[in-house]
């Protein structure tokens, strides 16, 4: 299994030894095997699982065996490798079980957005003299150059904040706990509470 999706919780702390481990907690939902990537169709292998609507778990108590994209609260590819396609079925349950053994994962997920910010905020500038007989606090500067005369590509400059994509490798899992499908990964993970995750491994 190359993947799974995980809802982000809250952060907390464990005791191991003499040491207090900071982890964020991370709940995983029951995926269901929405289709494949073929080498033949695509030009390589992946495995699209999605997260079931409550009113779709419904449906498909009652007996309905197919359910379009809407129904899905989230669906997402993750890429696999030769000879892992054999191991799912389309509608096969995954869950938090593909996990046991992995003690590394890669976290794939948005930063928090703040909206449209202002450069000293966005680029943490240390600011401009702060006495009263300065005029200048919180401003950016210049941004001109004399030759050439127009503003250089990359310029530190306020505009749109956060909502990025944050890749997090070989993040260390400390927790699993397969009664309430919550595991424990070391440090802080991007996104805000409830927001979706992609664990990769």
């Amino acid at each position: 299994m190359a993947g799974l999706l995980a809802k982000k919780l809250e952060m907390t702390r464990v005791v191991k030894g003499d040491k207090f481990i900071p982890v964020t907690l991370l709940e995983i939902p029951e995926m269901r095997v929405v289709w494949f990537k073929t080498m033949e169709k695509d030009g390589y292998e992946a495995l699209i699982v999605g997260i079931l609507d409550k009113k779709a778990e419904w449906k498909l108590k009652e007996g309905k065996t197919t359910l379009s994209k809407n129904e899905f609260t989230k669906i997402q590819e993750f890429e696999l490798k030769e000879g892992e396609k054999e191991k799912f079925n389309v509608w096969d349950v995954v869950n938090i079980d593909t996990l046991e053994g992995v003690e590394e994962i890669t976290l794939v997920g948005y930063s928090k957005w703040k909206w449209f910010t202002w450069a000293m905020k966005k680029h943490n500038f240390h600011g401009w003299p702060a006495g009263h007989g300065s005029k200048f606090h919180r401003a950016l500067g210049s941004i001109g150059n004399r030759k050439p005369t127009r503003t250089h590509k990359g310029k530190k400059m306020h505009g749109h904040h956060g909502n990025i994509k944050v890749n997090l490798k070989k993040v260390p899992v400390e927790l699993v706990n397969k009664e309430i499908n919550v595991i424990g990964v070391r440090g802080p993970v991007p996104g805000w509470r409830n927001s979706i995750v992609n664990i990769i491994f």
